[in-house]
């Protein structure tokens, strides 16, 4: 939910969900590219495919604290898109990811696959205010909240996927 441009969220990581909680989510695939930028903002254009739609994207965040961002997204056409990608940072891969998005309690939520881990993936919560309570979905083993911790931002992973105390990882 982006209330007044601003982004609240908390992201976990946690360990692989059940095949059938996947299959009961709403699925795109998603490759997002970040563009040269600065320390405090991160820019990025994303191509997200729903079974046969296509959408582009492009995104700037401002960073305030761990959990609030101002965003600013917009829908692009695929020309832009490839203009945009013109200017890719050479030091960071593109991230690819299967996204599965449901609700639980009238919450929003987004799970992230990515083909680097097997047995891990994100959970994030987009939040309308940063007290707001809610509970983890049933079905979700949390690993722990890496909502502070930068090396689990999508842009930190497009230069390196951490080894943590499992010390598991594919890529």
């Amino acid at each position: 939910m982006n209330i007044d441009g601003f982004e609240i969220e908390r992201k976990f990581l946690i360990a692989m969900p059940e095949r059938a909680f996947l299959e009961n989510c709403e699925r795109s695939d998603i490759t997002q590219t970040y563009l040269l930028g600065d320390e405090n903002t991160t820019e990025r254009v994303r191509k997200r495919v729903r079974g046969e739609k296509c959408e582009y994207t492009h995104t700037v965040k401002v960073k305030l604290n761990s959990m609030r961002r101002i965003e600013t997204e917009n829908v692009i056409d695929e020309k832009t898109y490839r203009e945009l990608l013109k200017r890719a940072d050479p030091a960071r891969r593109p991230i690819e990811k299967t996204r599965c998005c449901f609700t639980q309690d009238g919450l929003f939520w987004e799970l992230d696959v990515f083909p680097f881990w097997d047995d891990r993936a994100f959970l994030e919560i987009e939040l309308s205010d940063e007290s707001e309570r809610f509970e983890l979905p049933p079905g979700i083993r949390l690993i722990r909240e890496v909502t502070d911790d930068p090396r689990y931002t999508n842009a930190a992973l497009s230069l390196q996927i951490p080894e943590d105390d499992t010390g598991n990882r594919k890529g």
